[in-house]
């Protein structure tokens, strides 16, 4: 029996914010909810089928009390429709705090999505910024960087050095069979360069 009861009962010991309360709590409706139900309200007052039904319920009405069976009539035409009246006003004054509440919770959404645009563009920016120094600085790097006819020049006016100080050094007798010896030969399908 102990067993089935595994959760104290209201401990006094534990912390106030884990007690339970003394009074069981019903679930609370959700303002979201009221807010939502609101909304719906006011966006079917303002479509054309609802001022349709609207005028529709107005001239039945007045045509029944006008010309409807004497004993049947429950708004008189002569003291001018005052139920008519009553009920009509009764729904306008409920329509405006519910137009209200509607445009108050579509002002919060706009102000969201206009906080969330705002981020949205600084983050756009940020990157823009950010690609546009990239690019500058591939620009720079591109303008230090040597071109194809930079280093095409540049080793063919090595070769020329390289051919003029052959043409300088006098000839050396072959020393060919000591260098691979060595191992320091010429390199492996290379042809020596054999002056007449």
């Amino acid at each position: 029996m102990a067993g089935r009861n595994s959760k104290p009962q209201n401990p006094l010991d534990a912390p106030k914010g884990r007690r339970t309360s003394v009074i069981p709590r019903r679930p609370v409706a959700s303002r979201d909810r009221f807010g939502r139900a609101t909304e719906a309200i006011a966006r079917a007052m303002g479509t054309p089928f609802f001022l349709i039904g609207l005028t529709l319920f107005c001239v039945v009405w007045i045509v029944f009390n006008s010309i409807g069976p004497e004993d049947l009539r429950f708004d008189s035409a002569a003291i001018g429709f005052t139920a008519l009246t009553l009920i009509l006003s009764l729904q306008a004054s409920y329509a405006a705090p519910l137009i209200l509440l509607a445009q108050n919770r579509q002002d919060d959404r706009d102000r969201v999505q206009f906080e969330q645009d705002r981020q949205r563009a600084e983050r756009n920016l940020a990157d823009t910024e950010y690609l546009a120094r990239e690019v500058v600085a591939l620009r720079l790097a591109m303008q230090d960087m040597a071109s194809k006819e930079f280093i095409r020049a540049e080793l063919r006016s090595l070769l020329e050095e390289l051919d003029r100080g052959r043409d300088d050094v006098p000839d050396a007798p072959p020393t060919g069979s000591a260098r691979s010896r060595s191992g320091r030969g010429t390199p492996t399908g290379s042809v020596p360069v054999v002056k007449p």
